[in-house]
């Protein structure tokens, strides 16, 4: 974080945040997802690319689309992207979660999975909540434990750019696993 002091805040994405949102999408893929995304994909337009996504997305949203930002002095430093009811056995898919390096280990991602699980209760609380982490990213993967979360196994996808990209699921069949996990974290002073 910026080292002023000043306090993260989360609220609700407007379609004005798209191009913040897109470009922070976009620097994290390339930092976190090189080696498993395709290299030629990565380097080329994929701010973009995510600007389309995150158009649409911010224009349009489907009913069970919830999208929370947090920003720092009027600047975005994370997203979470939901889809409540997504699955009929998982629940809630948190389709994305991304928070600027400087700012990880900060509380950042904390605070974002807590709106989400917050909404998910709020919305659709009859189901559990999902995502799905990149098999080489073991620090998210950790992360998710941390937080409750449990590997519910893999599956190998075909991401933008093309390839083949191995991932696993991390699920949370109660939402107050998060809840209960954060305040640990807290009282522990590693959130």
């Amino acid at each position: 974080m910026n080292g002023s002091g000043s306090a993260v805040r989360c609220r609700s994405a407007i379609h004005d945040d798209a191009i913040a949102i897109a470009g922070l999408h976009a620097d994290s893929w390339r930092v976190s997802y090189r080696g498993a995304y395709r290299d030629d994909y990565l380097d080329g337009d994929v701010v973009q690319d995510r600007v389309e996504v995150w158009g649409r997305r911010l224009s349009t949203p489907p009913d069970n689309q919830f999208v929370v930002v947090a920003e720092e002095a009027d600047r975005i430093v994370g997203f979470a992207c939901a889809y409540g009811g997504e699955d009929a056995t998982w629940g809630t898919l948190l389709d994305n979660i991304h928070v600027r390096p400087e700012c990880q280990r900060h509380g950042v991602g904390t605070r974002l999975l807590s709106e989400v699980a917050a909404w998910c209760r709020d919305h659709y609380a009859e189901g559990g909540l999902y995502l799905w982490v990149l098999a080489q990213n073991r620090g998210a993967q950790q992360f998710y434990r941390r937080l409750g979360a449990a590997d519910r196994g893999g599956e190998v996808f075909e991401p933008p750019g093309g390839g083949e990209v191995k991932s696993r699921r991390y699920a949370w069949t109660e939402l107050g696993e998060i809840a209960r996990a954060r305040h640990a974290s807290h009282d522990r002073g590693t959130a």
